[in-house]
């Protein structure tokens, strides 16, 4: 089968209180101080991650009975006035990176935000992740600012970009 048969028999969905385990696995094995300045994350438990990503915060991606994907979004302040815009993130498990899980999660959030009325998607990626800036600006996601010097991991200082793409110019390739 090939990546792009993979990417096809994927499905994706709001995420719901039974796949609370699942993520909170999936959020394990992918963030680490390349992806995150956090480094790790590990959730004390159940309930403090649905209180944190509660069902329907997310769009969960999975091939069969397994969840190998998510996009969080939400607005990024309470304020009505800052409502037409969501903060994104993404988490993609290693085993299935790079298969177009992805580019249907962005896809899919696309349908989401339009529906919702938001017109503009943010996000923030670490200088140090060129993979995630390439797949981001293969979205038609664009630079908007940096925060220079913003993290200090590893021993060394990175910037935290900041990107952002209107909805309606989300791209697919």
């Amino acid at each position: 089968m090939t990546d792009i048969d993979k990417a096809n028999s994927v499905w994706v969905r709001l995420s719901e209180i039974r796949d609370a385990a699942s993520l909170m696995e999936l959020d394990s094995l992918v963030w680490d101080k390349q992806s995150t300045p956090s480094g790790e994350i590990q959730w004390s438990s159940k309930e403090h991650y649905l209180q944190r990503c509660p069902p329907g915060s997310q769009i969960v991606a999975g091939i069969g009975e397994d969840i190998c994907g998510y996009m969080g979004f939400s607005s990024p302040t309470p304020l009505q006035s800052n409502n037409h815009v969501y903060d994104i993130n993404i988490a993609i498990h290693p085993d299935y990176q790079r298969r177009g899980i992805g580019r249907k999660l962005m896809d899919e959030m696309k349908v989401i935000a339009e529906k919702s009325g938001v017109r503009k998607l943010s996000l923030r990626v670490l200088a140090s992740n060129p993979n995630a800036i390439s797949f981001y600006k293969s979205c038609g996601f664009i630079e908007q600012g940096r925060l220079v010097e913003e993290f200090y991991l590893d021993g060394r200082f990175i910037d935290d970009i900041l990107m952002w793409c209107p909805v309606p110019a989300l791209v697919r390739n």
